[in-house]
């Protein structure tokens, strides 16, 4: 696995006890009633996610990611060892697939001591475990292989749609279904895990954003697994940016307005699309790009998003967007007034 040589220097207490354990609906809210922090040059507001269009201006745009969340998550045994909960991440040219194993029945942690060779059952399906992924020390400790290339002895896709389920963590109240992993913008599968930035966003919102002169544009990432271990860079993903988006990005830069990308994946998407004099052009394939203050984001103005944990490398992105001094005060706030983390958690916009 690559490892990042950049470290982010937000720091902040675990949010292990703001942990968002179920969607907003659980709790008889809408999608677009989790708070939202706007984190800009003017201070800290605390508001709720339908007031996003208070927030940006006519001529501005919003891109969003219209990957699909799939079902990646299945019971397997491993030969000798037992139990296991095997999270699908993607498939791969060569018609092998990613895998990362991890402890059964809740997933709480990676599986770290597998090998080459060995065989993990799911469902009717054989895997087999061919080499780590990317390569050999998968985890930043040294300690094991996180991250697996595997064969899979038949359909594995079929067995996911028939038996898998939405990935999921131990801090989750229970299993939700599919449909709470996908946002309004979900129409292409291919995403482990949601994108979770635009998971407020409903029709309503969308309506307002557009009537008010605000733009509205896909891309597509699909996103692997996202549980990097400190200091572990993310994984190469899928992604395409279209004509049509790239000309709305160059058009909304070239008249001041904003680009504001809805979470860490269109960014990465956005980014990778870059040519050398700052254009942004129609391109699709395998992204491997590491946005970080050293290497940092070139047509992205603000950011949605969610909160992260520290030391991710997601982090490093939103210090190359924000900057370090405003993504340092807005994850202060965050933990002083009991902001909700992870998938189902609360969302800041970040205007530097």
């Amino acid at each position: 696995m690559t490892l990042l040589t950049d470290h982010p220097t937000t720091r902040f207490r675990s949010p292990d006890d703001t942990t968002a354990p179920a969607p907003a609906e659980a709790h008889g809210l809408a999608r677009d009633a989790v708070r939202l922090m706007v984190a800009s040059s003017h201070g800290i507001t605390h508001a709720r996610f339908r007031d996003l269009p208070d927030h940006l201006a006519p001529g501005d745009l919003v891109v969003v990611n219209n990957s699909a969340t799939i079902a990646g998550q299945v019971d397997g045994h491993r030969a000798d060892h037992g139990p296991v909960v095997v999270h699908v991440a993607t498939p791969l040219d060569d018609g092998s697939w990613v895998v990362e194993l991890r402890s059964a029945p809740d997933a709480a942690s990676p599986v770290l001591d597998a090998a080459p060779g060995e065989h993990v059952e799911v469902g009717r399906l054989v895997l087999t475990l061919l080499a780590p992924y990317p390569a050999e020390g998968s985890s930043p400790t040294g300690a094991g292989n996180r991250l697996w290339r595997v064969a899979a002895d038949g359909d594995l896709a079929d067995t996911l749609a028939r038996e898998g389920r939405p990935i999921s963590y131990g801090y989750l109240d229970r299993h939700y279904p599919l449909s709470a992993y996908q946002s309004v913008f979900s129409t292409m599968p291919g995403s482990a895990e949601m994108p979770s930035a635009g998971r407020p966003f409903t029709d309503a919102l969308v309506t307002r954003l557009i009537a008010g002169g605000v733009g509205v544009a896909p891309i597509t990432l699909h996103t692997g697994v996202s549980s990097q271990d400190a200091g572990e860079a993310p994984q190469p993903e899928r992604f395409e940016v279209p004509e049509t988006t790239a000309r709305l990005v160059n058009a909304a830069r070239a008249t001041g307005g904003r680009v504001v990308a809805v979470g860490t994946t269109v960014t990465r998407a956005l980014e990778s699309a870059v040519r050398p004099d700052g254009r942004v052009v129609a391109a699709r394939g395998w992204t491997e790009r590491v946005i970080s203050p050293s290497d940092p984001a070139r047509v992205v103005d603000g950011l949605i998003t969610g909160w992260h944990n520290p030391e991710a490398s997601h982090l490093l992105l939103v210090e190359s967007i924000a900057g370090a001094g405003l993504t340092q005060a807005a994850y202060d706030a965050a933990v002083d007034e009991g902001y909700l983390w992870h998938e189902f958690g609360d969302s800041a916009l970040l205007l530097p």
